[in-house]
């Protein structure tokens, strides 16, 4: 499966994004999925997760309450609405594909598109 993640920008600190993820090659019900993020100078960190019919779901606590993981299988697509957003939310955007099973204790993915960038200003 190939993946392309959009919709990445600037926004202002307490702004609203949302940014989306298209799978290709095989259809996107195959697989859970999950967005990771990496700021500058930091470690690729664990965002959110959704399973394959979206009946689980993680957020990582500091997006707890802002961030809002949904999927659409019909149209290939995962998507990340980000509420409230935060000049520490400032990252390149990943997302990810997972064969097996999603649980919160192994949030190993196996596929993984190309970063889009998230700038939050203050």
């Amino acid at each position: 499966v190939q993946l392309q993640a959009f919709g990445g920008g600037l926004v202002q600190a307490g702004g609203f994004l949302s940014v989306s993820c298209v799978a290709s090659g095989r259809t996107l019900s195959s697989y859970n999925m999950g967005w990771f993020r990496q700021a500058p100078g930091k470690e690729r960190e664990f965002v959110a997760a959704i399973s394959w019919n979206g009946g689980i779901i993680y957020y990582t606590d500091s997006v707890k309450g802002r961030f809002t993981i949904s999927r659409d299988n019909a149209k290939n697509t995962v998507y990340l609405q980000m509420s409230n957003l935060k000049p520490e939310d400032t990252a390149l955007y990943y997302c990810a594909a997972k064969s097996g099973p999603l649980r919160r204790s192994d949030l190993r993915f196996d596929y993984w598109g190309q970063g889009t960038l998230v700038t939050v200003s203050s």
